[in-house]
C-alpha cells in the first residue's frame, strides 16, 4: 500500500541561486539530507515532523548548480533506524557519496557491515530537545563500542545550551567525533556565551573533535544573508583547521527562515578567505573523515 504523508514543515527554496564563490574542485557538502520520496521510503511512525519530500533527484539538481562534486547524506531522523534510502543513493553515485546512519542498539554485526560496505562512515545521535532529546546512555555506550573497530565517528546534534553538560563525556570518547551545525549557538549571544567557549576550547584540546560549519541560518539571530554566523565560523576554522568540515544541510528541516543555498555558498570566502582554507574544509578534511578515494 502506498503511504500518504502530510508535510508539517516547508519546502527547500527552489529557486536556488548560483552563487558567486566558485567551489574548489571535489567540493563536499558534507551535511544534507534526503527525504523520501515517502511513498518508496516510508516515513518512521515516530517521527518528530514530516517534510515535503526532498529526493535524490532533487539532490543532485541543487549540487549541480552549487557546483558540488561529493556529499555526505546524513539519514535524517524521519526516516528511523531504515537507512536505505541513503544506501540507495550512495550505489547510484559511482563513489561521489558517504553517509551518516541511524541505528540503535538492535544492529548486528553483520547489519553494520552492510552500511560501512555501502559507503556509511558514522552514526548520528541526537541530544536536540525537540527531536526527542537525550539518547539511552546504555544504547550510547554500546553502540558506540559496536562502530569504534570499523574507523568511524559518531555524530552529534545538541542544543548549544547542553554542550557545557556534555563536554567531559566528549573527550572521553574511544573515537572522533563531529558536532553538528556549530553546537547550535545563538549569534545573539556573542563569541565570548559558554557553549562556544566549551566547543573552542574541546577543539583545542581534543583531536577527536570535529565541527561542522553548517546551519548558518540556525547560528544566525539577524536573519538573511545570515552574516552574524561568519565570526563563529570563522573562530572555528582558525581553531582546528584541519577538523573542520562544511554542509548546507539541504533541504533545511525545521529552520526560521528558509536559506537559499546559494547564498549559503557565498558565506563560505566570509569565513575561509584563503585559498588553502578552503580546500581543507572543502575537499581535504572531507575525504580524510569519510574515506572519499583521491
Amino acid at each position: 500500500m502506498t503511504m500518504m504523508y502530510t508535510p508539517n514543515i516547508p519546502p527547500p527554496d527552489p529557486n536556488t541561486r548560483t552563487p558567486k564563490f566558485r567551489l574548489p574542485k571535489l567540493a563536499c557538502d558534507a551535511h544534507c539530507h534526503i527525504f523520501g520520496p515517502g511513498a518508496k521510503y516510508p516515513y518512521a511512525p515516530d517521527r518528530s515532523y514530516t517534510p515535503p519530500d526532498a529526493p535524490l533527484e532533487d539532490f543532485r539538481t541543487l549540487h549541480a548548480k552549487l557546483g558540488i562534486e561529493r556529499a555526505v547524506i546524513v539519514n535524517a531522523s524521519v526516516h528511523g533506524t531504515d537507512n536505505t534510502v541513503a544506501l540507495d543513493a550512495i550505489a547510484q553515485s559511482n563513489g561521489a557519496y558517504r553517509a551518516v546512519a541511524n541505528i540503535d542498539d538492535t544492529i548486528t554485526e553483520r547489519g553494520l557491515r552492510v552500511l560501512h560496505d555501502g559507503g556509511f562512515r558514522g552514526c548520528r545521535f541526537n541530544f536536540v530537545r525537540h527531536l526527542g532529546g537525550v539518547p539511552d546512555k546504555r544504547v550510547f555506550d554500546r553502540v558506540t563500542a559496536m562502530v569504534a573497530p570499523l574507523g568511524w565517528h559518531i555524530d552529534l546534534h545538541f542544543d548549544a545550551i547542553d554542550l557545557p553538560d556534555y563536554a567531559d563525556m566528549l573527550a572521553k570518547l574511544p573515537l572522533s567525533y563531529t558536532i553538528d551545525h556549530m553546537g547550535r549557538v545563538k549569534a545573539s549571544d556573542g563569541l565570548d556565551q559558554l557553549p562556544f567557549r566549551i566547543l573552542i576550547e574541546l577543539m583545542q584540546r581534543d583531536e577527536k573533535c570535529w565541527v561542522k560549519i553548517c546551519g548558518s541560518e540556525r547560528v544566525s539571530s539577524a536573519g538573511p544573508p545570515f552574516t552574524d554566523a561568519v565570526p563563529f565560523a570563522g573562530k572555528i576554522v582558525e581553531t582546528a583547521p584541519d577538523r573542520v568540515i562544511w554542509g548546507t544541510d539541504w533541504p533545511h528541516p525545521n529552520v526560521k527562515v528558509m536559506p537559499n543555498d546559494g547564498n549559503l555558498v557565498d558565506l563560505i570566502p566570509l569565513f575561509a578567505p584563503e585559498p588553502q582554507l578552503q580546500q581543507k574544509i572543502l575537499v581535504d578534511n572531507p575525504a580524510r573523515l569519510f574515506g572519499f578515494e583521491a
